[in-house]
């Protein structure tokens, strides 16, 4: 039993805002009440559900990739976490994996959603999670440029496409669906990209990204996925691409979807130095639209390295900057591109990437449908989640950084007239139970009764970074992991997998395609379940 008193307690799941109140935990979840066992004293402290991170990348084959590239990184990157018994090998953009669990812990984030895995490496990305200690894991199969599903929709045959779809996730055992660039990847293969939702994929007669993103959302929702389609848009970082993001939800009317990392589709302009931001147009379309939600993917200045299964953007980010550079084709399924890159105020396009992401946070009305994220390490690493924090919080914070960047800026970005200042409760929202309810995980960002014990108790402090950055106690399933800044214990986290319905015969009519279009064979292809550590099995249930 553990029992945590005299805390203000910031649960947006359960409508509590900084009420002091004490909080019961017995076998790793809240309980209604009890008196043996431990006694944490949260007086004058802050008492949050832990952190919820709805896109990241910690592991896999491109985070591994990206250290390779960049072996400076580890010489000169440092986020170290104090511990007795710590595992040594912290460093870079990319951490190592037991670091990443540390780091997380550290700043009070207990649970972790991989965003992009394909299925061909589904099988080495479990067996890296179960070295990622303390947090719970998902993962997001990567789907919207399979080969098999996008004949199948080119065919017409619908149905069994979404019964294809159900393999794959139970395939990769992974939580849901991740769509990245839809049909761009498929015509990367050819030489090209796919910017215009409304033409043909190249290779394909009729098919275009409209019809992906549209059946795949709609895949989704029929599967009865607790987290809907993840989507990258199309025309990623690109001048100009707000109207792609715009066509895009317009093809997503009628269907949930989780729209990553906002802030990469959100400019305007003709050209890289006609940039300007377009927030105000994407931020109305959420403010009327509840049954979408995002994660703003926010940069933050300094050195990062670049990410993504967006194979076309980073060969295009690479003749930008001529940085080194790798692009990955992950037969059948996605490519992978990664690239080192430097993120500058005195930069105008990174200087309207900065205030593009913190302008989304602002300006979407409902802290419920936008999530703190810099799509790690893409915007920036994960553990400077506290600066983000500070400057959502303090609006005289903003206009210091803001003083850092060109002159010319002003008439691009909206961010200086922008003066609020998110409270405790909208940070609790954000940073916790909004991505928790948006990934159907309900037992987590909750501090009612039968939830998950995940708590993350901060001091409190005027200087919100340093407090956010370094929390006094984090509870992890109700044992203590993070006391005085120090780990004291590093438990195996769960990992969510869900069991999609599909037709008995799906997997006669797969294995024949196997042949033509993978080197592996088809009864190798499965991730077997003994791979899975601490598994959590969510089984669907199809919607008519």
């Amino acid at each position: 039993m553990l029992r945590i008193t005299g805390g203000k307690v910031y649960d947006p799941a359960n409508g509590i805002d900084g009420e002091v109140r004490d909080l019961f935990v017995s076998d790793g979840k809240f309980v209604s009440s009890g008196e043996d066992g431990r006694t944490i004293d949260a007086t004058g402290m802050i008492v949050f559900p832990g952190g919820v991170d709805v896109h990241t990348h910690v592991a896999g084959g491109a985070i591994n990739f990206a250290p390779a590239m960049t072996p400076e990184d580890h010489r000169r990157t440092q986020a170290f976490i104090r511990s007795q018994s710590r595992r040594s090998g912290i460093g870079g953009m990319a951490p190592t994996t037991f670091a990443t669990g540390y780091l997380y812990a550290g700043m009070g984030w207990t649970t972790v959603n991989e965003a992009a895995v394909p299925v061909l490496s589904a099988r080495h990305t479990h067996e890296e999670l179960s070295d990622i200690p303390i947090v719970d894991k998902s993962t997001l199969t990567l789907m919207a440029n399979n080969e098999i599903m996008l004949d199948l929709m080119e065919k017409g045959e619908y149905e069994r496409a979404k019964n294809i779809v159900a393999w794959y996730i139970w395939a990769a055992k992974s939580y849901g669906v991740k769509a990245v660039n839809p049909g761009g990847v498929a015509a990367w293969k050819w030489g090209q990209d796919a910017k215009q939702l409304t033409s043909p994929i190249a290779g394909y007669n009729t098919l275009t990204p409209g019809d992906i993103i549209t059946q795949l959302a709609r895949i989704c929702d029929e599967l009865g996925l607790p987290h809907p389609m993840h989507l990258h848009c199309n025309n990623l970082g690109a001048p100009g691409n707000i109207s792609t993001t715009l066509d895009t939800l317009q093809h997503l009317e009628g269907h949930r979807a989780h729209i990553a990392h906002s802030q990469y589709h959100a400019y305007g302009g003709d050209d890289w130095d006609e940039m300007r931001s377009e927030t105000t147009q994407l931020a109305e379309y959420f403010n009327t639209h509840p049954n979408v939600t995002t994660d703003a993917g926010a940069v933050l200045f300094g050195d990062t390295v670049t990410i993504t299964a967006d194979g076309p953007w980073q060969h295009l980010l690479y003749k930008l900057t001529g940085r080194k550079w790798g692009n990955l084709d992950v037969e059948n399924e996605t490519g992978c591109g990664i690239v080192p890159y430097t993120y500058r105020p005195s930069n105008l396009v990174n200087a309207i990437q900065w205030s593009v992401g913190l302008e989304l946070l602002l300006l979407i009305k409902n802290p419920w449908q936008v999530f703190l994220s810099t799509d790690h390490p893409n915007g920036g690493c994960f553990w400077r989640y506290p600066e983000i924090i500070q400057l959502l919080m303090c609006a005289d914070f903003r206009k210091e950084c803001m003083k850092k960047l060109p002159d010319n800026i002003k008439e691009r970005i909206t961010l200086p007239e922008l003066t609020r200042e998110y409270t405790l409760y909208e940070i609790a929202t954000s940073m916790s139970a909004g991505p928790a309810r948006a990934l159907g995980l309900r037992q987590k960002g909750n501090l009612g009764i039968g939830c998950d014990a995940d708590i993350v108790i901060y001091e409190e402090d005027k200087d919100v970074a340093r407090m956010f950055g370094h929390p006094r106690y984090v509870i992890k399933g109700g044992e203590v992991v993070i006391e005085e800044g120090d780990i004291r214990a590093t438990p195996h986290g769960h990992e969510f997998i869900v069991r999609p319905q599909y037709a008995p015969d799906t997997d006669e009519f797969l294995r024949p395609l196997f042949e033509d279009c993978y080197t592996m064979q088809f009864d190798n292809y499965p991730v077997e379940m003994e791979r899975i550590e601490n598994p959590t099995i969510h089984d669907c249930v199809q919607k008519s």
